[in-house]
């Protein structure tokens, strides 16, 4: 279960998503004491300075905790509170037009991955598989709003890895090219996280500063797999509403 060592994607940061989704899939459960460091650092590949911050990473959001002398245990559960799904998703550039500004988006980077284990199961891939991984920053009147980490499946949209994206709809291109609606997000999760250095740098705030981070599956007017998108949005520049 080795890491993507040429991925944007810092390791520790690749790290932490597997042992969250571990937790959140139910492989460990709650007050259940997870591998040790150096056996996360073989398991992963990676070294005991990286499982060391995905770990205190993770007890800082909640997810795990220290126990002296013990080890390191699942924490309890948090509240879940499920976000308004429906058949009319609003697209950035859908939003900005909504609040009078200007959509811009910048391309961070575009390349293939090795699909982790809830892409796969999403867009019903064998092991193995790739996804293609397509990372900008959206902006509203110049201004960053959000870190845009978005996968599709390299089969079915490798066409991305040549067009132009900057300042570009995402979900208008798929319209004009393919036909393809993204109208509902199936699962989705929402909560707050702190901005690493690469984040902060990205966004224009400071490291530390609370971030929205929002991990959706996207599926198209019939129902079939589009896009995982995990965002990253600056809490002081963003508002959710129902309405």
């Amino acid at each position: 279960m080795k890491l993507n060592e040429t991925s944007l994607t810092p390791l520790y940061q690749q790290l932490l998503e597997e042992i969250k989704y571990s937790i959140e899939s139910g492989k460990y459960k709650y007050e259940e004491k997870i591998p040790t460091e150096p056996e996360l650092s073989e398991k992963y590949g990676v070294s005991r300075i990286t499982v060391r911050r995905a770990v205190d990473e993770l007890c800082t959001e909640g997810y795990l905790v220290k126990k002296q002398g013990k080890g390191t245990f699942v924490c309890r559960p948090k509240m879940l509170r499920k976000i308004a799904r429906t058949n009319d998703v609003q697209a950035f550039s859908e939003a900005c037009q909504a609040n009078n500004m200007k959509a811009g988006a910048k391309v961070i980077s575009c390349q293939l991955c090795i699909a982790r284990r809830d892409e796969e199961q999403f867009f019903h891939m064998e092991e193995g598989e790739k996804v293609l991984y397509i990372q900008r920053v959206r902006t509203a009147d110049d201004i960053p709003i959000m870190l845009e980490n978005n996968f599709f499946s390299y089969e079915k949209f490798s066409f991305l890895e040549k067009e132009d994206l900057e300042n570009v709809p995402l979900f208008q291109l798929l319209k004009e090219r393919c036909g393809i609606e993204v109208s509902t997000t199936v699962k989705s999760s929402l909560e707050i996280v702190k901005a690493e250095a690469y984040h902060a740098q990205l966004l224009d705030v400071a490291v530390g500063e609370p971030l929205f981070y929002m991990n959706a599956y996207f599926t198209d007017q019939k129902g079939e797999p589009v896009l995982i998108g995990r965002q990253y949005m600056v809490g002081s520049r963003y508002v959710f509403h129902d309405i």
